[in-house]
């Protein structure tokens, strides 16, 4: 069965329905404007903006669609990457590459899932444990304390290369190969992406890179998901482990973290926590 999806706005979706009165009008799902049913396809539009073309027909039925603007197209099955913790100052960084195969759309629609920044971090604690075990996927965590020795040599820009060439060597691994379609949410431009991944054991070529992919590809959407749920049971992990709260993002409450945290366990235990490059180090410890 084919799966084709598109982002549409309100009233696209709308103009969208007229186009469907010949077909049969079934039951509405839950979250969903309405459904229709042709020989060939089944069309379902989402109050998330997102239409959905199930069955053989897929394709050409939502060639129907082509005079609206700003349409966002998906082909499955499709790869996408994404990461978590380049921004907060506390956790680990992670990278999650994901494959989504066309029975997962409507799974993937029914959660309402999208780029983890948009997404409360509650639903993702428990839609995290349903993607996992749903979808196949790869997740890096890259701990502080070997976040820093790395970044003796590595940039920010050049470690997240490597961690999203080196999830997608493990996801087709995992998956006995990877589909035609692969998408990372663009942090670098592709020249210097492969550039910095020169002299890696292996390369994975052929990828699509988008800014905002997160928001326009579900296999992005997931990956992003899944990386924020191994990030922040990471940071539950790190919690228990001091029995001290790490705030998220990297902000002035980041800065008098530091200062109690260190006053309670010691500055040699910071870089077991934190990543010290930021700039939250210098200003709470005035080094």
């Amino acid at each position: 069965m084919s799966v084709y999806t598109k982002t549409m706005t309100a009233q696209q979706i709308k103009e969208l329905e007229k186009k469907l009165v010949r077909f049969e009008k079934r039951k509405t799902p839950p979250y969903a404007y309405y459904q229709y049913k042709s020989s060939e396809c089944v069309i379902t539009a989402y109050t998330s903006g997102k239409v959905v073309f199930q069955g053989e027909g897929a394709r050409s039925y939502a060639d129907i669609t082509s005079a609206c603007d700003d349409k966002i197209a998906e082909y499955f099955p499709q790869a996408g990457s994404d990461e978590v913790g380049t921004g907060d100052y506390f956790g680990p960084v992670v990278v999650c590459a994901c494959l989504v195969n066309p029975a997962d759309a409507s799974f993937l629609q029914e959660l309402h899932v999208t780029d983890s920044k948009a997404m409360k971090d509650e639903v993702i604690r428990q839609i995290g444990p349903s993607l996992c075990k749903r979808l196949t996927h790869s997740i890096l965590i890259l701990n502080n304390a070997d976040y820093n020795r790395v970044h003796e040599s590595d940039n920010m820009v050049s470690i997240k290369c490597k961690l999203h060439n080196q999830a997608y060597v493990h996801l087709k691994r995992k998956a006995n190969g990877l589909p035609a379609s692969i998408i990372i949410d663009q942090f670098v431009q592709e020249k210097s992406y492969y550039r910095y991944l020169s002299g890696q054991p292996e390369i994975i070529h052929g990828i699509h890179f988008e800014t905002k992919a997160e928001g326009k590809y579900l296999a992005v959407a997931a990956a992003s998901v899944i990386a924020r749920y191994a990030f922040l049971h990471a940071c539950d992990k790190m919690q228990q482990d001091y029995d001290f709260i790490f705030p998220k993002g990297a902000g002035k409450q980041v800065d008098a973290a530091i200062i109690r945290f260190v006053e309670q366990f010691g500055k040699e235990e910071l870089p077991k926590v934190a990543k010290l490059h930021f700039a939250n180090t210098k200003k709470a410890l005035s080094l």
